[in-house]
C-alpha cells in the first residue's frame, strides 16, 4: 500500500525540511499544497513549486482560497468587528484555520493516509492544524517531523545541505507572514516585554511624499464593495484595491500582546492598514444605524467569537450561531462612511446612510426635540429610576432605625 500524505507547504525551512524528510527517509509519497490566502504573488508561487519538486514531491498544487478564506472567516470579522485584545484583527490566526480546512479537503480529495504541517512544539498554529484535521479528516494520521523531533534550526539545516538542498538558509532579521487580512512581524523586539520594531523591520515603508487624503467607503449589507466610487465583484477586491491606498501611509501598525493557547504570553507586531480602516469605519456606521441592544448583543458575542477563532476552534457549531445573528444584524448596514488618511493615522469623519437613525425627525441631541415634551421626560425619569430611589429610601430607614 502506498503511504500518501499531503503536506501544507509554504516553501519556507521547515516545510521543506519535511518534504524532504517524509520522502527520503520515511518513504512517503509526499503530495504538497500551498494554500493561497493573499500572502503569495504570482512569481513567489512559481518559485514554490519548483522548490517542492526539487525536494522530490510527487505533485503539487496551489489553491487560491482568498475568496473562500473572506466568505467564510472575514466577513464575520467585519461584521462582528472583531479585534483581539482591542487590538489585533487576528490576521494570521484566522489565515491558519483556511489553511487547514483547504488543506483537509485536498487530502479527502486524493484519498492520502497521512497529512503533516511543519508547526513547532511552540505555538499556536500546532493546536489549530491538529484539531482541524482531527475534526475534518478524523483517522487521517497527523505527521509533524519538526514538533516530534524537536529539531532545532541548525539541525534542519545541517540535514538539506547534506541532501544537497540549494536555499537561503540565512535567517532573515524579521519573519513576516503575509495574508489578505494583514501581515504579522516578528522579530527580537518582539521577544521581550518592551521594545517597538524599527521603520526598517515593517514591510511597508511611509510614503513621506503623499498628502492627506479622503476616502469613501460603500458598505451593503456589512460588506465592502466599493472605495472612492470604484464597485468590485467581491468584497476580497476591495479589501486588497484600499491595503494599496492606506499601507503608504503606514497605517495599521502594531504590537499585539495575548495569551496563546498552550498558556504562555506573546508579542507580535502586526501591519493591517485596509484591515483596520474597514473595521472602524464599519463599526462607525453600525453605530449610525444599529440600535443600542443589537450593539450591546454583539460586542458580547465578538469577543467569545474572537478568542474562540484565535483558538482554533471555527468548526464549532456555536460559532455558525453566532455567525448567523452577525448576518442578521447586517440587514441595516449599508451607506457611506467617509475616513481621512494621514500619516500613521486615520480619522472615521462621518457616514451617510438611508437608515441613519440619528435623524432631525425626532430631534437634535442637546437641543431640540420633536418626539415628546418635557412633562414626558419627567415621568419617564421618575419611573425609570424608581427602583434605584426605593433601594436608598429603605437603606436609609434601616440605617435610621439602626442608629
Amino acid at each position: 500500500m502506498i503511504k500518501k500524505v499531503v503536506l501544507g507547504f509554504s516553501g519556507g525551512l521547515d516545510t521543506s525540511y519535511c518534504a524532504k524528510y517524509l520522502t527520503k527517509e520515511k518513504g512517503y509519497e509526499v503530495h504538497s499544497v500551498v494554500v493561497n490566502t493573499g500572502g503569495f504573488t504570482k512569481e513567489e508561487l512559481t518559485q514554490i513549486e519548483t522548490n517542492a519538486y526539487n525536494l522530490g514531491v510527487k505533485t503539487h498544487i496551489a489553491i487560491d482560497a482568498i475568496k473562500n478564506y473572506y466568505d467564510t472567516i472575514i466577513k464575520y470579522l467585519v461584521f462582528g468587528n472583531v479585534l483581539k485584545n482591542n487590538s489585533y484583527p487576528l490576521s494570521v490566526s484566522a489565515e491558519r484555520l483556511s489553511q487547514a480546512v483547504n488543506i483537509a479537503t485536498h487530502v479527502k480529495k486524493i484519498q492520502a493516509n497521512a497529512v503533516a504541517h511543519g508547526s513547532t512544539g511552540a505555538g499556536n498554529d500546532q493546536v489549530r492544524f491538529d484539531m482541524i484535521f482531527n475534526t475534518l479528516i478524523p483517522g487521517v494520521q497527523i505527521i509533524t517531523p519538526i514538533r516530534d523531533m524537536q529539531l532545532s534550526r541548525e539541525a534542519e539545516i545541517k540535514y538539506l545541505q547534506d541532501e544537497g538542498v540549494a536555499m537561503n538558509f540565512e535567517k532573515a532579521a524579521y519573519s513576516i507572514n503575509k495574508g489578505l487580512w494583514g501581515t504579522s512581524v516578528g522579530g527580537k523586539e518582539t521577544l521581550r516585554s518592551n521594545g517597538m520594531l524599527p521603520e526598517e523591520a515593517w514591510p511597508t515603508q511611509l510614503d513621506g511624499t503623499l498628502q492627506p487624503q479622503n476616502i469613501k467607503l460603500h458598505f451593503i449589507k456589512g460588506e465592502l464593495l466599493a472605495v472612492n466610487n470604484k464597485t468590485f465583484n467581491h468584497p476580497s477586491e476591495a479589501i486588497q484595491f484600499l491595503q494599496n491606498i492606506a499601507a503608504a501611509y503606514a497605517i495599521g501598525r502594531d504590537v499585539h500582546v495575548g495569551d496563546t493557547i498552550i498558556g504562555i504570553k506573546g508579542r507580535v507586531g502586526f501591519e493591517a492598514a485596509a484591515p483596520m480602516v474597514i473595521l472602524k469605519a464599519h463599526h462607525a456606521l453600525e453605530k449610525h444605524v444599529l440600535t443600542k441592544w443589537q450593539l450591546n448583543l454583539k460586542d458580547n458575542l465578538a469577543q467569545f467569537y474572537g478568542n474562540w477563532l484565535h483558538e482554533g476552534q471555527i468548526m464549532d457549531p456555536a460559532m455558525r450561531d453566532i455567525e448567523a445573528f452577525f448576518t442578521s444584524t447586517q440587514q441595516h448596514v449599508t451607506g457611506d462612511v467617509f475616513v481621512e488618511l494621514m500619516p500613521y493615522r486615520f480619522v472615521v469623519t462621518g457616514i451617510q446612510s438611508a437608515y441613519d437613525l440619528m435623524s432631525s425627525r425626532f430631534g437634535s441631541y442637546g437641543e431640540m426635540n420633536t418626539g415628546w415634551t418635557g412633562e414626558d421626560v419627567r415621568g419617564f425619569s421618575k419611573i425609570f429610576g424608581n427602583q434605584t430611589a426605593i433601594y436608598h429610601l429603605i437603606k436609609k430607614d434601616a440605617d435610621d432605625t439602626k442608629d
